[in-house]
């Protein structure tokens, strides 16, 4: 079995559910749906993010790296692959704060989005249509 592919499939999913945290609110402007699957990930990368606590997938993208005989790394996803890009010098508590803070900022301005459309739909909803006559 390819261990180093199936770390990099690890990756792949592991940064999938980072954007899907992070822009999750915008998908569901077009499928409502998704907020059931958004919340609860939305909440899990908050608590990943405001505790400090590592996500279970980096260890696991770890271990398959060391079946490959690649090395693993210390941390996790994002300060391995999102922070090096981001701030160059490395991640810090503050940064944490800051990171969470933002994706905070960045759902509320999605759900408030959300919830201005469905106010819209639905006023839209109990006028009259133009042109239809009530007996």
């Amino acid at each position: 079995m390819d261990w180093g592919l199936l770390a990099d499939a690890v990756v792949l999913a592991h940064l999938a559910f980072v954007v899907f945290v992070v822009a999750g609110a915008f998908l569901a402007w077009h499928y409502p749906r998704a907020l059931f699957a958004h919340v609860p990930a939305l909440l899990w990368g908050l608590w990943i993010e405001m505790s400090g606590t590592i996500c279970p997938l980096t260890p696991l993208e770890n271990h398959l790296r060391t079946l490959a005989g690649e090395a693993g790394y210390s941390g996790g996803f994002i300060e391995h692959y999102v922070i090096p890009v981001l701030y160059p010098l490395g991640l810090t508590r503050h940064v944490q704060w800051v990171l969470a803070a933002v994706l905070i900022a960045l759902n509320v301005v999605a759900y408030g989005g959300l919830l201005a459309r469905a106010r819209k739909s639905a006023r839209a909803r109990k006028l009259p249509r133009a042109g239809s006559r009530r007996i």
